[in-house]
């Protein structure tokens, strides 16, 4: 299984040459990111014309790849393995918090420099001036369509008070639902946030 770092977008070859030095005759490819997609699928062809049996889990976000990566079972036949893996990649819906660079008109309105912005599945949903305030308005968005489990991955730059007080307002908000932290270490994403 190789799980793909967020945010890096990796050549064929780089991809390729991961699968071959698993020395592996299955392998599960998780890009996280749906940019790394193209040259994931041509190095996972290229592995499967050399003989490798490959399967590429769509998988657009690291809290995908974490909802696939732990429904994983290497007891499993490998196709039904693939399968689980992406019905739970499938099933985790993602957003992210970071800072605009630019002056922009987006779907939440007009944005400048400095400002937080809240990306839910790929658009930007809120745009803020505070991180936590952003997060808290993209989890109650994405909780609003029902789930039991929320992942937080913590960036870089996130602040001390936002990994201990957006978790507990979770909890405490939405006492029914899970929260799972991780520190991932992504620059440039404060937070990535999965629901499931």
């Amino acid at each position: 299984m190789i799980p793909m770092a967020p945010g890096v977008k990796p050549s064929t070859r780089e991809v390729l040459d991961a699968m071959l030095q698993t020395h592996a005759q299955e392998v599960l490819v998780l890009p996280s990111d749906s940019d790394a997609r193209a040259s994931v699928e041509a190095a996972a062809q290229e592995a499967r014309n050399a003989g490798l049996r490959v399967a590429v889990i769509p998988s657009r976000s690291v809290v995908q790849t974490l909802a696939a990566v732990a429904v994983h079972d290497s007891a499993a036949p490998f196709d039904a393995d693939a399968v689980s893996m992406t019905r739970a990649a499938g099933a985790t819906r993602y957003a992210a918090v970071t800072i605009a660079t630019k002056q922009a008109l987006t779907m939440a309105g007009p944005c400048t420099p400095g400002d937080v912005l809240g990306i839910a599945a790929g658009d930007i949903a809120v745009v803020g001036n505070d991180v936590q305030a952003v997060a808290r308005a993209l989890v109650t968005k994405a909780l609003s369509a029902g789930g039991e489990l929320v992942t937080v991955v913590f960036g870089s730059d996130v602040t001390d008070e936002v990994r201990e007080s957006l978790p507990r307002w979770i909890e405490t908000t939405h006492p029914l639902v899970d929260v799972v932290t991780y520190d991932g270490g992504q620059p440039l994403w404060p937070l990535i946030l999965g629901v499931e």
